[in-house]
């Protein structure tokens, strides 16, 4: 393939029961053409082969990529690889348990192509249960995006909800970005292994380019015993939280575009939280048994 507009990034670290569906999702697409990069961190013997068989049944469609010596080396790390070897204008990640919907990427180019000021495209993101019929109880169900839909939101006006983190954030395999925008950031931080490394990343975006918010579904992001979640700890959350928001203060502080009221006061909100965890949770649980016993 010598000249693909899109370049599709699978990254993985073993997950071969649900690759092969993620995969099917991006072959599936109704654009063309489409080049796919499995990037592999470092996975056991059976994902890394099931990769391997795809490359030799796709090889036009299809490369695979490892770190030296078959390391892991992380989520951004990961990423970074793909888009390196990557040859697309428009750069879209995936990871190996989620899935795309057919129309995806034709929708998204489109978008880009009628905005070509906008650096990334993302829309809403399923919550998905339902891909297991074992589960009772758990429906699928999205999260409320928080910003204004179907437009195009300036930088930097996308931050504050980004750090509240109260809506959907643009999830990795529902975005699209630009490789022109990728490289002028400077790619996915690599000291962000794996928590907060998407975070990381669109915080950078959010402060120098314009994003598109569509409300259409895109992508599918599956539900299962590894990332559905422990019992929710706000002493817990908000400490884990600490290191992605000394990072988005330290580079709001040396970026050029001015952050309004609203923005610098979110940041300094949940930094603060973050930084004293336990106070922060006592006033939360305060203030919740307060608007109880008012109402």
């Amino acid at each position: 393939m010598a000249n693909p507009l899109v370049s599709a990034i699978i990254i993985f670290l073993n997950g071969e029961e649900f690759l092969a569906e993620a995969i099917e999702s991006v072959l599936a697409q109704d654009y063309r053409p489409i080049e796919l990069l499995l990037v592999d961190d470092g996975s056991g013997e059976g994902a890394t082969r099931l990769a391997q068989d795809y490359v030799q049944r796709h090889p036009h469609e299809i490369r695979y990529l490892e770190h030296p010596g078959h390391e892991n080396r992380g989520m951004s790390a990961a990423r970074n690889l793909g888009v390196q070897h990557a040859r697309g204008e428009f750069i879209a990640f995936l990871d190996a348990d989620d899935v795309w919907l057919p129309r995806k990427i034709g929708e998204q180019v489109a978008i880009l192509a009628a905005h070509p000021q906008v650096a990334l495209v993302y829309g809403k993101t399923q919550i998905w249960h339902g891909w297991d019929t074992r589960q009772s109880g758990a429906k699928d169900f999205f999260y409320p995006l928080g910003v204004a839909e179907e437009r195009v939101n300036e930088a930097p006006t996308m931050l504050a909800a980004l750090i509240e983190n109260r809506f959907q954030s643009p999830t990795t395999c529902n975005a699209m970005i630009t490789r022109a925008a990728y490289l002028e950031l400077g790619g996915f931080e690599e000291s962000f292994r794996g928590m907060y490394e998407d975070q990381a990343f669109f915080a950078k975006l959010y402060l120098r380019f314009p994003t598109f918010v569509s409300g259409k579904c895109w992508a599918r992001y599956r539900q299962h015993g590894s990332n559905s979640g422990r019992p929710f700890s706000r002493v817990g959350y908000y400490r884990e939280r600490r290191r992605l928001l000394e990072f988005v203060h330290g580079i709001a502080s040396t970026t050029p575009a001015a952050l309004d009221a609203n923005a610098r006061r979110v940041i300094a909100r949940e930094l603060w939280r973050a930084r004293h965890p336990r106070l922060a949770a006592l006033r939360m649980a305060f203030r919740e048994k307060w608007r109880k016993m008012a109402s």
